[in-house]
């Protein structure tokens, strides 16, 4: 039976490690992901692994992003409680919404890579957003900032390089927010739980360390935020995504170069 560390994000490991031709003892951190089961008025709809950290904004976050909620007040309450075998959190919503998550009701088998995974029809699957409602330009120099800064915020990423992050940038670059996971669905999903949460303006824009696939850019775009920077590619559908929703997509960031994939008008070299 293999042991599973349900209620830490990290551990701690005794190895072996070879440097420059002898072998060492040493200690290595390493991230842990736990089975996360999220159950909606005492019915079981998803289980994804995640990092067992910052749990309530992945609560608020997934049910926003899977639209099971509209907004962060028909959210009532969360209550996490540690299994054996992972964590359930127990979701609260909104009578009229419980009765809608029936309808469409699926069953995910998480994982950290397809977010479509489970779903039961294609209709399910690829929920387009809606048309961005407020126009926004960025300044070049605010990504560079907001790249500068993100990695030094990244907690869990230094101490086991297994994970990824969502931030949260300011416009002026200043970065907000960031929330880590060994998946970029569930940082990302843990970002727009904790925006909802604080209810920052939206006038700003989120930094992924990851691809951008179509599902980064449903979920940034249902969260109201105008722009999706990822550090490497995106997906031939996100691309036409972000341009038919109004987002402005960001890929392959670094501090001296991006590709603007869409609505590159957005973006000011001022």
């Amino acid at each position: 039976m293999v042991k599973l560390v349900a209620d830490v994000p990290l551990s701690t490991l005794s190895v072996s490690q070879w440097q420059n031709g002898e072998i060492v003892k040493t200690q290595d951190c390493l991230a842990e992901e736990t089975p996360v089961a999220l159950i909606y008025n005492g019915v079981s709809h998803a289980v994804m692994l995640a990092t067992a950290q910052d749990l309530e904004d992945f609560a608020l976050g997934f049910s926003l992003s899977e639209g099971i909620v509209q907004s962060a007040g028909e959210l009532y309450g969360i209550e996490l409680q540690v299994q054996s075998n992972g964590i359930e959190l127990h979701c609260e919503i909104a009578s009229e919404r419980f009765m809608q998550l029936k309808e469409r009701r699926r069953t995910l088998a998480g994982k950290t890579g397809c977010g479509l995974c489970g779903a039961e029809n294609l209709a399910q699957a690829m929920r387009y957003p809606a048309l961005l409602k407020t126009y926004r330009r960025f300044n070049a120099s605010a990504i560079v900032t907001g790249l500068k800064t993100i990695q030094a915020q990244q907690k869990l990423q230094q101490q086991t390089g297994a994970t990824h992050a969502s931030a949260y940038v300011q416009a002026d670059g200043t970065v907000s927010l960031v929330r880590e996971d060994v998946g970029r669905h569930n940082a990302l999903d843990k970002l727009v739980g904790a925006l909802a949460k604080q209810e920052l303006d939206r006038t700003g824009f989120i930094i992924t360390t990851s691809r951008a696939s179509f599902e980064m850019v449903q979920k940034t775009a249902s969260a109201g935020v105008g722009m999706l920077v990822a550090v490497s590619a995106p997906t031939g559908l996100a691309v036409r995504v972000a341009e038919q929703c109004g987002l402005t997509l960001v890929g392959f960031a670094r501090e001296g170069r991006y590709v603007i994939y869409s609505h590159a008008d957005n973006i000011m070299n001022e």
